[in-house]
């Protein structure tokens, strides 16, 4: 993968020169707000941005940056290799890419984005102050990392209650097995703490970032909200929203809104998210309406506008930057800053180098597929961790850690023991790839046909029933 041309395009077109410019450009402006003295958020930000741009000069030239050493021309380009293969996985609200087969290294991002790991000691407190056994997400590390949830035990202790805030992105009508992930979740917290939920449905963003209409991306909204209120979720203690409708209907969510982005530098985004001056300015305010839910009073029908209630947020870790930035703001605007707990990557049917993507169908089993079309798709599919011939894999075994079938067993088998006895017999070669993805299917089919006679009786009317700013059954 090596490209001779001496000015190879880079992010956002430009080219090595042109980057090599912009990194000068911005060290320089990095030691001159550290000369003033500025805001340690702007320093900061500059900062960010530039460890970004040395990101993105390395992948596209193969040289680290240097000052006053212009690229050579032999870049060598697309190859982030460093000569110990150890480099950066890409993860961010819109790339989530690794090298490894492994997919994502899971302990290096949280040394990255400093929080902290779900360790066994956090997964036996909330045994204990839920009084129930920990969700199989918890038991195998599929949400691993956190941002100050002791402290959301310890005030649940007190008798302090809390919400749960999820969201999701509508891009296209049927959303997959992967897009399932924190709201299964999220209605487990929901059971066993029995606490409010509000799920943002963000339209806004979809229609800013893709090529869609803003109809469709409404449609899509409403679509998708069909298939969450089809894992069961309880019409009493959850609201629904989209943005395009409930920020012009509340007062209080867009007064919110205008706090952050009151309270955020433009350099802060470019820093934490990547924008450049060509991006449109609906993109640049967006960060604020993701942050809005995270505050109780964006919900008074709720709330009965209290400001104090905290917020808990599972998500996946790839939206973590949005709520840094929502951590950052919050003291400054008055309100408790939100917890967070989050998921690993679902992985592509086609390996753990990416995650599922709702654009390509072979990459993902979505919530519409058949039972034959998940069938094919595993077999067909399925990336294997097991030899080229039966002999081979009887001899030396399968390796479960790259094997996406084993990998998709451990989102969705309930029973530990049985999952750990797959895990045995396809190292030590008794199980073969055929039979590993056999029962893959035989989990995801029924699965997936529940769902489907779930979804068939969300009508027209309970969405909105789910979707009308209201009081829920809660004294706050």
């Amino acid at each position: 993968q090596t490209n001779i041309d001496p000015t190879p395009p880079c992010v956002g077109g430009a080219t090595t020169m042109e980057l090599y410019e912009q990194l000068t450009a911005q060290g320089d402006k990095v030691r001159s707000l550290k000369t003033a003295k500025a805001d340690k958020a702007d320093v900061d930000a500059a900062i960010q941005l530039l460890l970004k741009l040395k990101v993105d000069y390395k992948e596209v030239t193969g040289q680290d940056y240097k000052a006053g050493c212009p690229p050579s021309g032999t870049a060598v380009s697309n190859d982030r290799q460093s000569e110990n293969g150890g480099e950066e996985d890409t993860v961010d609200p819109w790339n989530v890419a690794t090298n490894s087969a492994k997919g994502v290294d899971y302990d290096k991002l949280i040394v990255r984005f400093g929080s902290s790991k779900i360790d066994q000691e956090l997964v036996d407190r909330i045994e204990k102050v839920s009084g129930q056994k920990p969700h199989r997400f918890l038991r195998r590390g599929i949400f691993f990392s956190h941002r100050d949830m002791n402290q959301v035990l310890d005030a649940y202790e007190k008798q302090k209650s809390f919400y749960l805030y999820t969201g999701r992105g509508p891009s296209s009508q049927a959303m997959h097995v992967g897009h399932l992930i924190p709201f299964v979740f999220t209605k487990w917290l929901q059971d066993v703490f029995d606490i409010p939920l509000v799920i943002q449905l963000t339209d806004d963003e979809k229609y800013l970032w893709k090529d869609l209409s803003l109809e469709d991306c409404h449609r899509f909204a409403e679509e998708n909200a069909k298939d969450i209120i089809a894992c069961g979720f309880d019409v009493n203690k959850t609201f629904i929203f989209s943005d395009l409708d409930y920020m012009g209907s509340s007062p209080e969510f867009y007064r919110n809104v205008v706090k952050v982005q009151k309270h955020v530098t433009f350099n802060q985004v470019k820093g934490i998210f990547g924008f450049s001056d060509s991006d449109c300015i609906g993109k640049i305010s967006f960060p604020a309406i993701q942050a809005a839910p995270a505050f109780s009073s964006s919900f008074p029908q709720i709330f009965k506008g209290r400001k104090d209630v905290q917020c808990l947020i599972p998500c996946a870790i790839d939206q973590d930057p949005y709520f840094r930035m929502t951590r950052d703001v919050a003291p400054r605007i008055g309100y408790p800053k939100p917890a967070l707990l989050h998921s690993t990557f679902f992985p592509a049917l086609q390996g753990a180098q990416t995650k599922m993507s709702a654009s390509d169908a072979n990459s993902s089993i979505f919530l519409t597929d058949t039972p034959k079309q998940i069938k094919n798709k595993v077999n067909k599919h399925a990336f294997s961790g097991g030899k080229d011939t039966i002999e081979e894999h009887r001899e030396q075994g399968g390796n479960p850690d790259i094997d996406v079938a084993f990998m998709y067993l451990t989102f969705f088998m309930e029973d530990d023991e049985q999952l750990e006895k797959i895990r045995q017999d396809y190292t030590s070669g008794i199980l073969l790839t055929g039979e590993l993805k056999k029962m893959l299917i035989e989990t995801l089919q029924p699965m997936i046909t529940a769902h489907q006679e779930n979804r068939k009786n969300v009508t027209d009317e309970m969405v909105k029933q789910f979707m009308t700013p209201r009081p829920l059954n809660f004294n706050f």
